[in-house]
């Protein structure tokens, strides 16, 4: 088993609290002991059915299911995300700026999956279409800033810095080549079409959501 989990950007470090950013996190972890509480019934009632969604009715759920996962590696493994790139492309944009680029990628992410598959009965769930949006935003206005990496496999780990085009174009190929899976898997999955429509918008849309570009540090190596 083999993979990476990025843990933020280590060239330009946040100089001030990203309040959005932080906000966010937090209503998918209160939303999240909400399902743990609710259980099936909250989740279908809150979540993004397809087949409801083309017949007119609980359109809110394409913004409500933003906030919902589907079992703890889930949130944990977004939030991660959110939490590494969000900051710089808030601080980029501005917070209001930021959060209603986050909800409009979200949104154009929940669309295209639910125009891929619109007689569906499977809900739709998760921030990662938002997320994928930030990540979008992220690469188109900072490729060459270093993440700070933890790269695993088997038993193995290590911390490395990896250039931001490498770590996200790598990403975004492997929602590409397991999109397929999506039409192949009738009673649940990933929805790898929701990540790269919200990955899309943000690499096409994000620079003009800018407010101020950072002021660039030069990235040194750390040094035993």
């Amino acid at each position: 088993m083999a993979g990476f989990i990025p843990l933020g950007d280590a060239s330009q470090p946040a100089r001030r609290a990203t309040a959005v950013t932080v906000l966010l996190i937090a209503i998918n972890v209160f939303v999240f002991f909400l399902e743990l509480q609710g259980g099936n019934r909250f989740v279908y009632a809150w979540s993004a059915v397809p087949a409801r969604i083309v017949f007119g009715h609980r359109a809110i759920t394409l913004l409500t299911s933003m906030f919902m996962h589907a079992g703890f590696l889930h949130i944990i493994g977004n939030m991660i995300y959110l939490w590494a790139f969000g900051p710089a492309i808030e601080q980029s944009m501005g917070s209001f700026r930021f959060l209603l680029f986050y909800l409009a990628g979200g949104l154009v992410a929940m669309f295209a999956q639910v125009a891929a598959d619109p007689f569906s009965p499977i809900p739709v769930l998760g921030a990662s279409g938002a997320i994928a949006a930030v990540m979008g935003a992220f690469i188109v206005t900072f490729p060459r800033d270093r993440i700070r990496t933890v790269v695993f496999f088997l038993v193995f780990f290590g911390i490395t810095y990896i250039p931001a085009a490498l770590l996200i174009g790598f990403w975004f190929l492997l929602q590409l080549f397991s999109a397929g899976s999506v039409a192949a898997v009738r009673t649940g999955g990933v929805a790898y079409l929701a990540h790269i429509a919200g990955f899309l918008f943000g690499v096409i849309v994000g620079r003009f959501w800018e407010k101020r570009r950072r002021i660039v540090y030069p990235y040194y190596p750390y040094r035993s």
